[in-house]
């Protein structure tokens, strides 16, 4: 599984002119699932967002997790987070789970990020969503599970 994170100072989900998902600082998080993914990945996944140290602490360090700060999650499930751009101008999706699966995984992911104490907001699966968002940083990063071992090419 993939996880694009934006740290922000605020974000939220529209779907159709109205507002289906909202939170105050916290984390962003794109979620992409391929198709050797499984219910372990998406739990691995849920506890390095939460765990994650990308907020300052009171020297300006990172140092501090969205779960130290008490912010909130807004989980946007985002298939093209698995597009393979190495060859040509289209994106392939190849490397993404089909909607079943995908859904399910995106869900156990959500699942286990209630579990901690934060605010967890959910984009809508399958929905085409504006995502609006105050960067805070800017501060990004991009989660595998597992990870891409060093030297190797994310996708084949």
């Amino acid at each position: 599984m993939k996880a694009l994170l934006q740290r922000v100072a605020r974000a939220e989900v529209r779907v159709g002119g109205d507002c289906v998902a909202r939170i105050e600082r916290g984390l962003l998080v794109y979620v992409g699932v391929a198709p050797t993914d499984a219910p372990a990945d998406a739990r691995k996944l849920a506890d390095k967002v939460v765990g994650l140290r990308i907020f300052p602490d009171e020297q300006g360090k990172l140092n501090r997790s969205v779960r130290d700060v008490r912010g909130g999650v807004l989980a946007v499930p985002n298939f093209t987070l698995q597009a393979d751009t190495r060859k040509g101008r289209r994106p392939a999706f190849s490397a993404a789970a089909a909607p079943d699966q995908a859904r399910a995984l995106y869900e156990t992911f959500v699942e286990a990020l209630r579990t901690a104490p934060i605010d967890v907001a959910s984009g809508v699966f399958g929905a085409t969503m504006a995502i609006r968002s105050d960067a805070d940083g800017p501060v990004n990063c991009l989660v595998e599970v597992p990870p891409a071992p060093p030297g190797t090419a994310p996708m084949r």
